[in-house]
């Protein structure tokens, strides 16, 4: 007898990141940044700017301190589902596939928590009067997403959650009075988990039998960080910044847990379903997937319109194209998917770019108001690309917020970010022959959903000079 076979997204690097920025960036790393709708990286205000450009370390005198805590309040909802199972002649590709039955289960829902807390952490140190050394500590990457476990999608993903931090040592030098350079180290640390539903009741049933896996793998990764500044007068600054792609191979471990109904009896045969769907689906498995987190190039500048006015401007390209094909691998070959070891994504995306434009306005020696807005394009192709875990569109951010000096040594900063993201829709199949292959690891399902996404950003920053 067959079984269906199971689908593993190998999603663990996109789940809802999309709700902050396009692809899977999280968005933002400091909240002076955020207030302008990250435009002012040329402005080197705190020792946040070494995520945004390290030769601004060069404006720091000293030693300086910032902490930033950015409360994340994201929104996804589907709804309009509806998922299809398939019977496809064994992936040959002589044989007429056939519609197996629609699949039964929820059709809306939300895949996000309702608040998600986020810290980064920063430190510069002026060594002499041209050399600078800094550590940035910070989330480029972290997300959370679930559907309901009877969700009709669930044979896609049912549930993915992703954490990555960066270590970022980095040194700048003062070449003069107007160009500075830098360039630093980045050790990331990525941990994510997927839940995936498998139909292991074909044979007497789509959907009598559902079981699901927990998948969770880390893996440390390591790149580099590049930065110019040039000073062309005392009113006009521009910089470029560069982060190199960082490979990671996602090492860890499938538990597989199986419906205790399909032991007690079905069709007649319980002991032959259940001996079959332990021997390919094992209680625990290794299982890894490698990704690439795409390089990024930006070019950003300032310029001072009078003592109290200044204007930013930001724009940043991303290869995103890097996530065009991925591959999830398993320890044990599944005989119901004709030995296939390899779950397949290939969701095509394509390289991006985000404009972003600011203004502060110093209202007060102590006090001074900022704003800015950017527009992020999606690296999704087409609806037929997109995919259930990261239902990614095109978005527009729309910040406001100020910094305040506690003091000669402190001061605050807070922002508000509001993001506007174009609705989505996903037509989602995993059948092995639409994906270019004869045999994969797949439950050989099609599903398609609606996607309503926005984000609010709450973020409050703390910066001290030594």
């Amino acid at each position: 007898m067959q079984l269906k076979r199971l689908t593993l997204s190998v999603m663990m690097m996109g789940a809802s990141a999309a709700v902050m920025a396009s692809g899977y960036h999280f968005g933002t790393q400091s909240v002076s940044s955020q207030s302008t709708a990250n435009a002012s990286a040329a402005e080197a205000a705190d020792a946040s700017t070494i995520f945004y450009n390290a030769a601004g370390m060069t404006k720091l005198d000293g030693t300086n301190f910032s902490g930033a805590l950015n409360l994340v309040a994201p929104s996804v909802e589907y709804s309009n589902a509806s998922g299809t199972y398939w019977n496809d002649g064994d992936n040959n590709p002589s044989t007429p596939r056939t519609q197996g039955g629609a699949i039964r289960g929820s059709t809306n829902g939300k895949l996000t928590d309702d608040l998600v807390a986020v810290p980064h952490l920063y430190l510069t140190r002026q060594l002499n009067n041209r050399l600078f050394a800094g550590l940035g500590i910070y989330v480029p990457y972290a997300s959370e997403t679930e559907y309901d476990r009877t969700s009709v999608l669930r044979y896609n993903l049912n549930a993915t959650a992703l954490k990555t931090i960066d270590i970022n040592p980095t040194l700048a030098f003062k070449l003069n009075d107007q160009h500075s350079v830098a360039a630093g180290v980045i050790a990331q640390h990525a941990q994510a988990s997927l839940r995936q539903y498998a139909n292991f009741g074909a044979p007497f049933g789509n959907g009598s039998h559902d079981g699901f896996a927990e998948v969770d793998g880390d893996d440390w990764g390591y790149g580099y960080n590049l930065a110019w500044m040039w000073d062309i007068d005392g009113n006009t600054r521009v910089g470029l910044n560069y982060r190199s792609k960082i490979d990671h191979n996602l090492a860890g471990t499938a538990k597989w847990q199986r419906g205790t109904d399909m032991f007690l009896g079905a069709g007649g045969a319980p002991g032959v379903v259940a001996n079959l769907v332990k021997s390919v689906f094992p209680d625990e498995e290794a299982a890894n997937i490698k990704i690439t987190t795409p390089e990024s190039l930006s070019l950003h500048a300032m310029r001072k319109l009078d003592p109290k006015v200044t204007l930013f401007g930001d724009l940043t390209w991303t290869k995103h194209s890097r996530f065009s094909t991925a591959q999830l691998k398993y320890a044990t070959s599944k005989a119901s998917a004709k030995q296939s070891d390899t779950t397949y994504l290939n969701p095509a995306w394509k390289d991006t770019y985000k404009l972003s434009l600011g203004a502060s306005y110093q209202y007060s020696d102590a006090l001074q108001l900022r704003t800015g807005v950017a527009y992020d394009k999606s690296p999704v192709p087409d609806d037929d690309h997109r995919l259930a875990t990261l239902p990614d569109n095109d978005r527009i951010w729309l910040s406001f917020g100020g910094g305040y000096n506690l003091s000669k040594a402190s001061s605050i900063d807070l922002a508000y970010s509001y993001i506007f993201i174009k609705d989505a829709k996903a037509n989602v199949d995993g059948r092995c022959l639409t994906q270019g292959h004869t045999t994969c690891v797949s439950s050989q399902t099609t599903g398609t959903a609606d996607y309503k996404s926005h984000a609010q950003i709450l973020g409050v920053q703390y910066n001290y000079k030594f």
